[in-house]
């Protein structure tokens, strides 16, 4: 997408396209992988001389809160973020050694409601999936530093 387009994407989730919310979309949309708000901030800084992690950390909320962007939890627990095109319902794959987001088209929505109603007596309201691991490149990567 080009800045206009963000700009129109932006209202038509009624934000405000400021030129910080438009820096934050391109430089998401310009990653392979996911991105931390340190890492953001820092390109940012290039684009904008008077801008504070705190504003990153607000514009990348917003985001994600209007479900533009999304929110990856890694295994330490920091949160990084990710842009992603696919508007359908879906999943992720992370790659925790080279950060690579990869659409997961398979939810097991339906049975997991059974089970919450079945066994909880529960109703599910949402609910987040993130798989992680390792992609091919880095599993073989692996495999091949332990059989040396």
């Amino acid at each position: 997408m080009k800045d206009n387009e963000y700009t129109d994407f932006l209202k038509q989730l009624q934000l405000k396209a400021t030129p910080r919310r438009v820096a934050v979309l391109t430089i998401l949309a310009g990653e392979q992988a996911y991105a931390g708000p340190e890492e953001i901030w820092k390109k940012m800084k290039t684009k904008f001389n008077r801008i504070g992690l705190p504003t990153v950390y607000r514009i990348l909320e917003e985001l994600s809160q209007k479900g533009v962007i999304t929110k990856i939890i890694h295994p330490s627990r920091q949160l990084f973020y990710y842009y992603c095109g696919n508007a359908g319902h879906h999943h992720h794959f992370i790659c925790v050694s080279c950060r690579k987001v990869e659409d997961v088209n398979f939810c097991a929505t339906r049975a997991i409601e059974k089970e919450v109603s079945r066994n909880l007596k529960g109703r599910v309201l949402s609910h987040i999936l993130q798989i992680n691991g390792l992609c091919e490149p880095c599993s073989k990567k692996r495999e091949a530093v332990h059989e040396h």
